[in-house]
């Protein structure tokens, strides 16, 4: 395994004398160009998210959470704003929490922004919190350890994945892995969720090899885990179009498509990015496993079904000027699908791997309470 690990740093943030300084990388110059944006105000954080700059639910999340410290921390302007509070400490945590809902409209469908959100709402809401520099002090030391959770979580997702995949799976060099978007260390603070598990069977020597889907439009697949899976030189490689999966698997072979999530309903059903539903048919009719990886925080229980999930839709000129199209020709651009959970073999999770009971049917709730 390669240990090029700076190439795939999604951001920088440091901590020092109250002052909060924060980069996130650009993922929309990769793979020609490594560049790193400065975030200075809830503003940029807002941006980078909207635009894409960043992607992926876990780092949605954490950009979010690390553009509010230095909001609070660095930002001029909001440090004159809170000097202008006159109400203590409740006023200032009404101030906060009009950021927070800010935050929380940059990109409706994934979970994890929200679920960051609430809790770090009950963080500031702690009643230890008597001062203006608690709140601030509070919020910026949950930021640092969400970083550091996440690489945590991530690497137990990976381990939990292969550990799985390897009980199925028995080939003497392992499992073949397909995978759609990006959901590798560029979409989280490290490691990764489901490319996280095929760098895990990767170090266990036991990755025989991956294949990634370019996904359209925006070409997450093509630029970004080509990208990851060239820095770390993984076993056998190979990009493929959207419309390859299906011909991929039958000439190539496939034992597992490992995918990620921006939420998980109460019923098992997955919003992601799209194009993964029609893979999951797909596998579903050859015979490959189809399994979610993604983080604790993107099960939600209070949706009852993916047909309760907002899908966000992007701009047409995000297809359009990629594709080739004639100029004015109408398109539909959603950014996620619902993958119901009939398709899915497993949902992947640092608390383990979820599986169906004997009613073949995800039981959520249940993983949820049981863990939380």
């Amino acid at each position: 395994m390669s240990n090029n690990g700076d190439n795939l740093r999604s951001l920088t943030f440091s901590y020092e004398n109250g002052t909060a300084k924060f980069t996130v990388l650009d993922q929309l110059a990769l793979p020609h160009e490594t560049k790193y944006a400065a975030i200075l105000t809830i503003e940029d954080a807002w941006d980078a998210i909207r635009s894409m700059r960043i992607r992926g639910a876990p780092l949605i999340a954490i950009v979010a959470v690390l553009g509010l410290a230095v909001d609070l921390t660095s930002n001029a302007a909001t440090t004159s704003e809170l000097d202008g509070l006159t109400g203590g400490v409740e006023e200032v945590k009404t101030y906060v929490f009009q950021k927070m809902d800010y935050l929380k409209t940059s990109r409706p469908t994934a979970v994890n922004l929200f679920n960051a959100m609430e809790e770090l709402k009950g963080i500031v809401d702690n009643a230890d919190n008597t001062s203006r520099e608690d709140v601030v002090n509070a919020i910026v030391t949950h930021a640092q350890y969400m970083l550091e959770r996440d690489v945590s979580d991530n690497k137990a997702i990976g381990a939990h994945g292969a550990d799985d995949l390897l009980a199925r799976h028995t080939h003497p060099d392992g499992v073949r892995v397909v995978t759609i978007c990006n959901t590798g260390s560029l979409a989280t603070a490290g490691w990764g969720t489901a490319l996280g598990v095929a760098r895990e069977l990767q170090r266990r020597d036991k990755l025989r090899s991956i294949a990634a889907l370019e996904t359209r439009p925006y070409n997450q697949g093509s630029r970004l885990t080509a990208y990851e899976i060239m820095t770390e030189c993984m076993p056998n490689p190979c990009l493929i179009c959207d419309s390859m999966a299906a011909s991929y698997i039958r000439a190539k072979g496939a034992d597992a498509c490992v995918v990620g999530a921006d939420r998980v309903c109460a019923n098992g059903d997955t919003a992601n990015k799209i194009g993964t539903f029609q893979l999951s048919i797909i596998a579903k009719e050859m015979g490959v496993d189809f399994f979610v990886a993604s983080p604790f925080t993107t099960l939600d229980v209070d949706l009852e079904s993916g047909d309760m999930i907002e899908i966000e839709e992007r701009p047409p000129g995000e297809m359009l000027d990629s594709s080739g199209a004639p100029k004015g020709m109408s398109c539909w651009n959603p950014a996620f699908d619902v993958t119901p959970a009939d398709y899915i073999t497993g949902i992947i999770t640092e608390k383990g791997v979820l599986r169906k009971g004997a009613d073949g049917k995800f039981d959520v709730k249940g993983f949820v309470a049981k863990h939380s």
